[in-house]
């Protein structure tokens, strides 16, 4: 019996790598068009969300404080942001069509300079 496990094993697929928080950030960022990084208490997050909302759009929305592995994702967006290990809250992160857009600041700031709306066309969530 022994014998024939060992010759099935040739083709069992090794148990998958661990998936870095970095590699999962990008992952689900580019599953939806629209996806924001979120803490369920936060208000900024809320005050995003509610700003798609309005505008017909619907994210995708990734509570961090629900995620087992939410800390280390909420690592690896501080990274991706350039923010040091100062610990400051990075969420909300928005990403529009697999592509960072930032924190709130950009966000609001891509709303109020006109430059959101196109980005949110371009990647499919908006079509008027």
């Amino acid at each position: 019996m022994q014998h024939a496990a060992a010759e099935q094993a040739w083709y069992m697929p090794a148990a998958p790598m661990a998936e870095s928080a970095v590699a999962r950030v990008e992952r689900l960022a580019s599953e939806s068009a629209v996806v924001v990084f979120s803490v369920s208490s936060c208000c900024m997050c809320h005050a995003v969300k509610r700003l798609f909302c309005g505008m017909g759009v619907h994210p995708t929305v990734h509570e961090l404080d629900l995620d087992p592995r939410g800390r280390e994702l909420e690592r690896a967006l501080a990274r991706l942001l350039g923010y040091g290990p100062a610990g400051a809250p990075v969420v909300p992160v928005v990403f529009i069509g697999g592509k960072l857009v930032g924190a709130m600041d950009r966000v609001m700031a891509a709303h109020i300079n006109g430059s959101l709306v196109p980005l949110l066309k371009e990647a499919g969530a908006l079509w008027l």
